[in-house]
């Protein structure tokens, strides 16, 4: 696991105790500095290249985004706003602010603004590699970026697809097997998922449960429905423009407009 070494700035030494005290239970922080105001963070910024910085806004000589103003794009470090005000958020996110919290703070958001802050750094480190795999490869071949990342992309490890679903109802685990859906259709915030005539619940959005089923044997053909291409048996235009499918075991399911080029190439003479 990877520390981020923090700053706390705030200009109250009951808060600045208080928040450091809390970060000390957290592995992921190292809290290498306190500061009292904008000008003492703005030396202690230089001194520990910090990766992490928590930050109060309404400070005497200095405010939280004067320090900002004054830091290097470059380097900047992860800023967490930590203020009891609640009209400055809307210019926190404009400086690209990870969070911005409000006094007090209680465990589980403090917990959630750290966790954001370790996923943003997770997310640079990638970005970063990348850049710099790229830059030693043009060296070494005179290729281009772009075609580079082309390269890398089309080799890219074929995806695996799970062949079962793992569903849950109360204490019970089912596991059903993938080839078996027939089709899925979305309830409110469940996912519906019909196979060998029976239908089993799971509590999914349709985008994520859509992730898991191979895109070449499963077909989006409404924003909430799914259908299993293998048990198609035909498809009917409709006069709205909208397709009908009938399945195996005389099922059948709508194509909305906006899907149906999708199954064109299963339509009926």
């Amino acid at each position: 696991m990877k520390v981020l070494k923090t700053l706390i700035v705030d200009d109250e030494s009951l808060a600045r105790r208080g928040l450091s005290l809390r970060l000390q239970h957290l592995p992921q922080i190292d809290v290498v500095a306190e500061c009292r105001d904008g000008f003492e963070a703005i030396e202690a910024i230089a001194r520990h290249s910090p990766d992490l910085i928590f930050l109060d806004i309404q400070m005497p000589g200095m405010s939280g985004f004067d320090v900002i103003a004054q830091l290097q794009s470059d380097n900047m470090p992860l800023i967490i706003f930590v203020t009891a005000y609640d009209e400055y958020a809307v210019d926190a996110f404009k400086v690209h602010a990870v969070d911005y919290v409000l006094k007090p703070i209680d465990d589980d958001r403090l917990h959630e603004a750290v966790e954001r802050a370790v996923n943003h750094r997770d997310q640079e480190d990638t970005s970063r590699s990348k850049e710099k795999l790229v830059e030693l490869v043009m060296g070494m071949t005179g290729a281009s970026a772009s075609s580079i990342e082309q390269m890398a992309e089309d080799a890219q490890p074929i995806k695996a697809w799970p062949e079962k679903l793992t569903i849950k109802d109360g204490t019970e685990i089912q596991f059903i097997k993938v080839a078996q859906i027939q089709w899925v259709d979305a309830a409110g915030d469940y996912m519906c998922v019909h196979a060998e005539g029976k239908t089993h619940i799971m509590r999914i959005t349709m985008k994520q449960l859509e992730g898991m089923l191979n895109p070449a044997l499963f077909l989006r053909i409404h924003r909430s429905t799914i259908v299993n291409a293998d048990i198609i048996n035909s498809a009917q235009t409709l006069n709205n423009g909208e397709y009908m499918l009938t399945l195996e075991g005389g099922s059948q399911l709508k194509v909305s407009r906006s899907y149906r080029d999708k199954v064109k190439h299963l339509l009926t003479a």
